[in-house]
């Protein structure tokens, strides 16, 4: 649970670490609550019927920016909490077997989109186990065997098959075949399936095939049989490939979110994310952009507009979650976006940051205050357009922060006392052999939990 001592802070800087504890919200279940009406024998009645028990409330609605790695740990836990979750993802990912798929398809990648919709899938039965070990598959890193058992599985002979009931089979089949189908129309474009995701080739068929990133989304959530309350938002809706920039204080323009993060030597290569596995960045990074396909620096920026269904669950949640991940390529790209900003300072809710454990190459250096000042000036747009730039201070877009105990990042509390931010809350964390030290996935639901309830007591004793 929740430590209470973030070291020595002087007067009159104050920040409230607050042991968390489950609010009452009901946890995945819709039936009436047993409360009753109240006995008094004054209360008013206006007939001799029995009370009728009041409904209980929904379970609180989040909306959480993240990307499609470090945050997948705690969604199961999640769904524990509320299933009222807006997941927002990037769509400018281009490592992988993604960058595959965009290299002969082009389009936006969907490889974060995949991750998060198996993570949510339903596990409940042996058929969706079964759908759902088929999804999340990855072919061997040997070209020649990926190709060989791709095949198997397109032509339904691979034993990944077990389990999968006839009418699910014939669906995803279709969609792997037409995905199979479309790159061979590719004549030009020899299609590499070393450590290809077959999630992600069924994702492709059906986003090729509808030409709606939002209608693959829909059909993915279907055969996965995610709950209908959680949803999967790329944050541009778009059949475009979107490549994404960066620019150092130093001056330098990278171009494509896997160069910014963790460089490869190939396409297909699979990503280690640890900071020792890659060089540091000559400067720190200043501000991360969308660009043209073709473009190499900020004369060649775009502005994609953000998704409209994104805008509105904003507008509607119950808590804002800014979540642990890469924090320049993962939750920047969300952030820069209009609207995005503007909605999230006029709300009056939880606006947390779940900061993350370890530093890597995008962070190297950051303390705690240095992660809200990026988020700010990424909501604010504030090295961008100065016509279309904010001038928010952090504590509109973050109110509260969560902080895996014993991580590398350190909590300067003076500093983000001057950013209006007095809310830190240590969580308990675990040691992850590849990751580092990562929250807790029970003790920080516990917390976000805490959190909303407060804030939502809060608001009630304000009606009242």
């Amino acid at each position: 649970m929740a430590d209470n001592w973030l070291g020595p802070s002087p007067s009159p800087v104050l920040v409230s670490v607050v042991t968390p504890t489950l609010p009452q919200f009901p946890l995945r279940s819709h039936s009436t609550m047993s409360t009753l009406r109240s006995q008094n024998p004054n209360h008013l009645r206006c007939s001799s019927s029995p009370a009728i028990p009041s409904p209980s409330p929904p379970p609180p609605s989040l909306l959480v920016f993240s990307g499609g790695t470090a945050f997948n740990g705690v969604v199961e836990e999640l769904k524990s909490f509320t299933t009222r979750v807006a997941h927002v993802l990037p769509v400018s990912d281009d490592g992988g077997s993604t960058a595959e798929i965009v290299r002969v398809l082009g389009g936006p990648a969907v490889g974060d989109i995949r991750s998060r919709c198996l993570r949510l899938a339903d596990k409940s039965t042996s058929e969706a186990v079964a759908v759902r070990r088929l999804l999340g598959h990855r072919l061997p890193l040997d070209s020649r065997q990926a190709k060989s058992e791709w095949y198997d599985i397109v032509e339904g002979e691979h034993s990944l098959w077990t389990g999968v009931s006839k009418p699910y089979r014939e669906t995803i089949r279709a969609f792997l075949a037409y995905f199979q189908n479309q790159i061979l129309r590719r004549s030009d474009e020899s299609f590499c399936f070393s450590n290809g995701s077959i999630g992600n080739f069924f994702f492709a068929g059906a986003r090729t095939f509808f030409q709606s990133l939002d209608a693959a989304i829909f059909l993915f959530s279907r055969v996965s049989d995610i709950p209908s309350e959680s949803l999967v938002l790329p944050v541009i809706s778009t059949n475009d490939r979107l490549t994404l920039g960066c620019e150092l204080w130093d001056g330098t323009i990278i171009r494509g979110q896997n160069e910014i993060s963790h460089p490869t030597k190939g396409h297909t290569e699979p990503v280690n994310k640890g900071s020792s596995s890659f060089p540091a960045l000559p400067s720190r990074i200043k501000q991360v952009f969308y660009m043209s396909s073709e473009g190499q620096n900020l004369l060649h920026e775009v502005f994609p507009a953000a998704n409209p269904a994104v805008l509105d669950q904003l507008r509607n949640v119950d808590c804002v979650v800014y979540a642990m991940g890469s924090l320049f390529t993962s939750i920047c790209p969300s952030l820069v976006l209009i609207g995005i900003g503007e909605i999230i300072s006029s709300k009056s809710c939880p606006k947390v940051l779940l900061l993350n454990g370890t530093r890597d190459r995008e962070t190297s250096g950051f303390s705690a205050s240095c992660f809200v000042t990026a988020i700010t000036d990424a909501l604010n747009r504030t090295y961008g357009n100065p016509h279309k730039s904010l001038e928010n201070l952090p504590n509109q877009y973050i109110n509260t922060l969560l902080v895996p105990k014993g991580g590398e990042v350190p909590v300067d509390v003076q500093r983000l006392a001057a950013q209006g931010i007095f809310n830190v809350i240590v969580v308990d964390s675990i040691r992850d052999p590849k990751a580092g030290v990562v929250f807790d996935p029970k003790s920080l639901i516990q917390a976000l939990a805490g959190v909303i309830g407060r804030c939502a007591s809060k608001n009630l004793t304000v009606v009242q």
